[in-house]
């Protein structure tokens, strides 16, 4: 297949997802949930709520804590998209206000940022369960989503009303030099008192961004721009052009935004690609165009913009979710970004954000059917619409594997659909972490990527009991042991996880001790696990779930990791003997892995270099 077709699934590919029959349904705790805004009812399953911090003075209306009423769906549910709080309301979008709302999330070391559309507030979590509020900064223009880097933080800003000077007054003019839309960068070597240093002027603002750092230029960090909404005047930003016949058009690319470590203030646009191109013919527009995938199916954004690109470096990839395509970029030039695939989906209205495993073998793209501001998670809504699609990656192509959607049904005053999730760092296991708005939070396993099964929960009631109110988990993350949690209306929620016969201690803390200095979610970064004995007992764990291992190579192993244990230093006595012994163990799983099958045989091979790590350590 040429490098830039487009591939089209099946409408009638089977739904490959966790689901319950009609009475199993009816007992899942998450159903039947008791309203409210800070009485609300929980429900959780091999999850524990251990913090729960409310927003601050300043992001919520003290007028209507909760936030207003979403207006009346004017149309079918197979016309909804996505929705930004910023232009005029398009014809295939209801508006709904989202001033105060909570966004997305980075961490730095102890610190989480959490965005919102009034600006961004800072964490303390060096002791998760007893969080605390540092800083807010309040700077409105949605949608707020953050990165950092070093002391370098970066927001997306989109709406009309946003300010260079980070007014809250706006701007009524239809022309403005005062408007910003683009990307603001603050200087946050103080974090009780950031800096704006840059304000980086886009023509579509930014919807959301991507932090980009190569190893191949030590002296820049890159930014990749992501602008959905309304293209802005030429007569406001030189070049903005929204025709799109024009060659210039701002339409049918993103930005690529350099910022000079060394001289952050003078960061800047320096290409806007063409990624929906035909390489042939050089006509920008060569995806999905829009209108619906048949008999059946709904209506879909011609692909011009990207809501949400996911880069990983290290193998030179990135997963672009672009409004009507799921697309992979090859970025082994961070300036240049070249389309390598593009797929389309019959079940999907708005193609959202992307995640890879850990092995960059697959991608979780998310539909977000309704644009998150619709209840899409009733019990009549198709379990393929509004879903995640899992991808695998195979010679650099995107095969589809299988859908997941969270399998309790919501109410109509829960808005519900997949939105930003993670990576849950277990070794052995694909693992993600996601945000359902009001659907709450899911634990699912995807290492079969057609049978995705759902681990752990946590979900509360709807806002108010007769309204339909936004809120709910804008993102979902793993950092350092704990997941934490955007909500929109409510605040920021740190969660532990819990043992149960889908996930032991062993592979909890095996994750556990993955510790990062930054996490920004859509800048993914290898994880190697370092060769201790909670990574060595979670590939025994996995193995004895599957019957991948024979009962007694598997008590040996434990023998020989409890000896391990007691080792402390290689001129301990017993050291050559377990060494030796663990040396041994690890040959022997080296051999069963050539005739077991392929998940058995891949832990099979890490525990066995895990064995022969730790047997290295004490020589």
């Amino acid at each position: 297949m040429k490098s830039g077709v487009v591939r089209m699934l099946c409408a009638s590919t089977a739904v490959l997802w966790l689901t319950t029959g009609g009475d199993a349904q009816q007992q899942d705790p998450r159903v039947g949930l008791k309203p409210g805004l800070r009485d609300a009812g929980q429900a959780s399953r091999h999850m524990e709520l251990v913090a729960s911090l409310p927003k601050p003075d300043g992001f919520f209306d003290p007028k209507m804590p909760a936030g207003d009423e979403a207006p009346p769906e004017s149309e079918t549910p197979q016309t909804t998209r996505d929705t930004t709080a910023t232009g005029p309301a398009s014809p295939t979008r209801t508006s709904v206000s989202l001033n105060f709302a909570n966004s997305d999330l980075a961490f730095s070391g102890t610190l989480v940022f959490l965005g919102n559309f009034n600006g961004f507030n800072t964490y303390d979590i060096e002791t998760p369960k007893k969080a605390q509020l540092l800083a807010s900064v309040v700077c409105p223009g949605g949608q707020g989503d953050v990165s950092v880097y070093g002391h370098l933080l970066f927001m997306s800003v989109e709406q009309t009303r946003g300010r260079v000077d980070c007014g809250t007054q706006g701007i009524t003019d239809t022309v403005s030099a005062e408007r910003f839309r683009g990307v603001r960068i603050f200087d946050i070597s103080d974090v009780k008192k950031p800096k704006q240093i840059a304000a980086v002027q886009t023509c579509r603002g930014s919807h959301t961004h991507t932090l980009v750092v190569t190893p191949k230029d030590s002296e820049n960090v890159y930014i990749y721009g992501s602008g959905t909404s309304t293209v802005r005047s030429g007569e406001e930003l030189a070049g903005c052009s929204s025709d799109k016949d024009d060659p210039n058009t701002s339409l049918f690319s993103i930005d690529v935004i350099q910022v000079p470590l060394a001289t952050p203030q003078s960061a800047r646009v320096v290409n806007r690609p063409r990624i929906f191109s035909d390489p042939r013919t050089g006509a920008l527009s060569s995806l999905w165009p829009g209108g619906d995938h048949g008999p059946g199916t709904q209506k879909t954004s011609l692909t011009d913009r990207c809501h949400d690109i996911t880069v990983f470096p290290e193998i030179g990839l990135a997963a672009g979710a672009c409004s009507g395509n799921g697309i992979l970029l090859d970025i082994s030039d961070p300036v240049h970004p070249a389309r390598l695939d593009a797929v389309a989906d019959p079940n999907f209205a708005f193609w959202h954000s992307a995640t890879f495993n850990n092995d960059g073998t697959k991608v979780i793209f998310t539909d977000e059917w309704g644009g998150g501001t619709r209840p899409r998670c009733r019990a009549t809504d198709p379990k393929t619409w509004g879903a995640d699609a899992i991808f695998d990656i195979v010679d650099r192509k995107l095969q589809f594997g299988g859908y997941f959607k969270m399998p309790a049904p919501q109410t109509e005053q829960e808005n519900c659909v997949a939105h930003n999730g993670s990576i849950i760092p277990v070794p052995g296991r694909d693992i993600m972490a996601q945000a359902w708005y009001q659907g709450g939070v899911s634990i699912f396993d995807f290492t079969d990527s057609a049978h995705p099964v759902e681990i752990a929960f946590f979900d509360r009631g709807p806002l108010d009991p007769t309204k339909l109110i936004i809120g709910g988990f804008w993102s979902t993350y793993w950092y350092n042991g704990y997941i934490y949690a955007s909500e929109i209306a409510r605040g920021l929620d740190i969660f532990k996880l819990i043992p149960s016969e889908f996930l032991s201690q062993n592979e909890i803390d095996a994750a556990s001790q993955v510790h990062s200095t930054e996490f920004n979610a859509q800048y993914q970064q290898r994880i190697a696990w370092a060769p201790t004995a909670a990574v060595a007992r979670a590939y025994l764990d996995q193995l004895a779930r599957t019957k991948g291992i024979n009962p007694a190579r598997s008590a040996a192993v434990k023998s020989a990791l409890d000896r391990a244990d007691r080792i402390k230093s290689a001129a301990d006595k017993a050291a050559p003997a377990v060494n030796e012994t663990l040396t041994a163990l690890a040959t022997d799983l080296e051999k069963d892995a050539s005739t077991a099958a392929a998940n058995d045989a891949s832990r099979l091979k890490s525990l066995a270099a895990t064995l022969r790590a730790r047997a290295e350590k004490h020589q």
